[in-house]
């Protein structure tokens, strides 16, 4: 039997899931990953929150590096793997998709019941007075009062970052609140930041009514996702997997498909609701 066809057979038998994605969603659609196939970091850590609360040179170096890698993350299109999750949705077979990604993009793809477990990249929030912006605003200001920077060019990193180094960051020139003068943040958890709870209850009550869990695109390697594994473990869930590599669930997993996210979710969509799959396994 091979890997689609277990696939196909697994969501047969447990017709309604709880989906849980990952980075590898996303690399068809231009945004890199943070993690290699045996789970190791590919570049350095991320920002952590509490070096950007306490830290202005490397608040302004955090933005400085957004300002350029956002070119990447307000062009990306939905990839396979969207578009998949979106068709098995409408077809009633995911429950509630929770995403580990910021960028948005299983929501342009079409899915409508969606947790964006770490928040969201195209939206700002003021850890002053609490309100919410769209990221679109404040790239616009921090273009106009940065106009050199924003002609420089670099990698695109993962979640909106870019590889810009070596430069004066102490330089660039932060925007405030407009409303409170207070400290602005990206929409998403950081690393040393909790998920709200509210979220994290939403999907545990998901993943009480569903069949199975169905993790793609990710290793599971941060806790804030592996928890759902461990809670459907508990249950007695079945969990299928769908990723290339190393995972932290891999001696718990009741399958696991070695093979790139899109093509995967692409031929199980296909097998299940008809269509011809862009991809074979």
């Amino acid at each position: 039997m091979n890997a689609l066809v277990s696939l196909i057979d697994f969501v047969q038998r447990h017709p309604r899931l709880l989906a849980l994605t990952g980075a590898g969603c996303s690399t068809q659609a231009g945004i890199p990953d943070y993690r290699d196939a045996n789970g190791d970091w590919k570049r350095s850590a991320p920002m952590r929150f509490q070096l950007f609360v306490a830290n202005e040179l490397a608040r302004k170096r955090y933005w400085a590096r957004s300002m350029i890698g956002w070119r990447t993350m307000s062009r990306a299109q939905p990839a396979a793997a969207h578009h998949a999750l979106a068709r098995l949705e409408s077809a009633g077979h995911i429950l509630l998709l929770v995403t580990q990604n910021v960028d948005g993009l299983h929501n342009v793809a079409g899915s409508a019941n969606v947790v964006d477990l770490h928040g969201r990249i195209d939206t700002v929030c003021c850890l002053g007075c609490g309100i919410r912006s769209p990221r679109l605003a404040l790239q616009k200001e921090l273009s106009r009062r940065n106009p050199h920077w924003a002609t420089l060019d670099a990698r695109s990193a993962p979640d909106g970052d870019a590889d810009l180094d070596d430069l004066d960051f102490a330089k660039f020139d932060l925007p405030a609140c407009p409303d409170c003068g207070g400290m602005l943040k990206p929409d998403v958890v950081f690393f040393g930041e909790s998920v709200p709870r509210e979220r994290v209850a939403t999907v545990r009550a998901a993943l009480a009514e569903a069949d199975a869990l169905l993790v793609a695109g990710s290793s599971l390697m941060v806790y804030s996702g592996y928890r759902f594994v461990e809670d459907a473990v508990a249950a007695g869930t079945p969990i299928a997997m769908v990723n290339i590599g190393r995972t932290r669930a891999d001696a718990v997993l009741t399958l696991k498909v070695e093979h790139e996210v899109g093509a995967a979710l692409d031929g199980l969509a296909a097998g299940l609701l008809g269509g011809a799959a862009a991809g074979k396994l």
